[in-house]
């Protein structure tokens, strides 16, 4: 069986693209579901949470942070 490649070479556009298809996705299941979250919809929130939370946010280091 192969192994899953644990490498990309993926731009920060490429990262937007792909979190805006992920958010139309959830809005478009979100509209389909009565009241009781599916299991793609989990699945696709759990994905956008990972993908933010590998980003490096810019923070001045020489001046005092102001943010916003």
């Amino acid at each position: 069986m192969p192994a899953y490649n644990k490498t990309f070479d993926l731009t920060p556009d490429d990262l937007d693209l792909i979190e805006n298809a992920l958010r139309e996705k959830q809005r478009q299941l979100s509209a389909n579901v009565n009241g009781k979250p599916c299991e793609t919809l989990r699945g696709t929130h759990d994905l956008l949470g990972r993908l933010h939370n590998q980003k490096n946010f810019y923070r001045p280091k020489a001046q005092a942070y102001i943010g916003g």
